[in-house]
């Protein structure tokens, strides 16, 4: 069998690597947009596997190119640009691959990995996209074959002068600097198309990309959304404020600290207080259903604890008011049979469930404000479920219906692949 020499190896893992990160980046984006998560549907969770896979090929990929590496950088002596590309290919994959990892098995580590695994993933895809594009584009095949065409010149030196004799430029100078000009007694050097394009696309990205990178940036880097959310509160009509207990305003957590992603898997329900109910219902001595004024009358609580999402972000010290969910059952009474408690949300599509042993933990609570101040539309509320001890999409955003039941339940994302055990990682003793 005739040995593949490593030129032509080289290029057969460069076109691998260019095809991979093409996709990875088509399928980063689709994943990353939040509108996409309602228009994918079950195809997310797919789509979700095609991109780790291809994070895998990529891994794979790299581990090939690694025995070959020393004497590509030989080849490349003299060549510091290539040189220098080749390390920001290689810093750029590691870290995908490596932060990929940690988001792909997040129930190996704990949300602090996570969460930073998240920062850099993004952080690396906002700068390696970019650039990935940059370097796409200018060595495309039309690019190589560009020449030496002049696109513009400039001078870059007068004589005193007007004649060659006066200016006394030797044909060597004039072949390293451009083309000289008798009549003006100046030498002007060409500058080549490739070169004026690809100053082109640099500029051109570097536009489209920095004021979103920046407000990337600001998103990250600023502290909390909730301020920035609840101001902008998109309620419709906005249902009445009870007042917040002490504990919530100043909240004892000292603020929620972290930003909030929005994810929705329908269009966000328009409610309004006339209409909006709360119902108890199912396996339960005292069936309830409260309208917003009956809700606010029974006792709350508040507490303190994190918000973890499946995807790797987090928000913790978050203070949150409401009613847990152990107490509201003990009002309602269970009965015998009981298996699973579902919660529906006011979107008439998601749903979600947990064991009736579960609904005891102290800190699982049906929450209307958080810091002090109603829940946006946009985080959920007016009502949503809150249970700190698994990941989110536990967490039913627009809550108006909980229902006791004998069998099992499925809920809307678990039905789509995500695990019914939605523990977060716990530190082992």
């Amino acid at each position: 069998m005739k040995k593949i020499g490593l030129g032509l190896r080289l290029r057969r893992l460069h076109t691998a690597n260019a095809w991979i990160f093409l996709l990875l980046t088509l399928s980063g984006i689709l994943l990353f947009l939040p509108p996409m998560r309602a228009w994918l549907g079950e195809g997310r969770v797919w789509l979700k596997q095609l991109h780790i896979l291809a994070g895998l090929v990529s891994l794979a990929v790299l581990i090939l190119y690694l025995p070959s590496m020393l004497k590509h950088l030989r080849m490349m002596a003299g060549r510091s640009a290539r040189k220098g590309n080749l390390m920001a290919v290689l810093i750029l994959s590691t870290g995908w691959i490596g932060s990929g990892l940690v988001l792909w098995l997040y129930r190996m580590f704990p949300p602090s990995w996570n969460n930073t695994a998240l920062l850099v993933h993004d952080l690396l895809t906002w700068l390696g996209v970019p650039y990935a594009m940059y370097h796409s584009i200018t060595r495309m095949r039309w690019m190589s074959k560009a020449g030496r065409e002049a696109a513009y010149i400039r001078p870059i030196h007068e004589g005193v002068g007007h004649t060659r004799s006066s200016f006394r430029v030797k044909p060597a100078q004039v072949m390293e600097l451009g083309t000289y000009e008798p009549s003006s007694g100046k030498v002007f050097r060409s500058v080549s198309r490739r070169a004026f394009v690809r100053a082109g696309v640099g500029v051109v990205l570097a536009a489209a990309a920095i004021p979103l990178f920046i407000r990337w940036l600001s998103s990250v880097s600023g502290g909390s959304n909730l301020s920035k959310v609840q101001d902008e509160e998109a309620i419709a009509a906005r249902f009445p404020t009870p007042a917040p207990l002490s504990d919530s305003l100043p909240p004892i957590g000292g603020g929620a600290e972290g930003s909030f992603r929005i994810y929705t898997v329908t269009d966000i329900p328009k409610l309004s207080p006339e209409q909006w109910t709360f119902t108890v219902d199912g396996l339960v001595e005292r069936p309830i259903q409260w309208n917003w004024n009956e809700f606010l009358a029974f006792p709350r609580q508040v507490q303190v604890s994190d918000f973890h999402c499946v995807t790797g972000w987090s928000v913790y010290k978050c203070t949150w008011e409401g009613i847990p969910l152990n107490r509201l059952l003990e009002h309602a009474g269970v009965k015998d049979g009981v298996k699973m408690v579902k919660f529906y949300s006011a979107d008439g599509e998601y749903t979600d469930s947990i064991t009736i042993e579960q609904t005891w933990m102290e800190d699982v609570m049906v929450v209307l404000m958080l810091d002090g101040k109603l829940i946006p539309r946009d985080l959920g509320g007016p009502v949503r479920l809150v249970v700190p001890q698994m990941y989110a999409y536990k967490s039913v955003k627009w809550l108006n219906r909980i229902e006791l039941i004998g069998e099992d339940h499925t809920g809307y994302w678990e039905q789509r692949g995500y695990a019914k055990d939605a523990w977060i990682w716990v530190k082992p003793m």
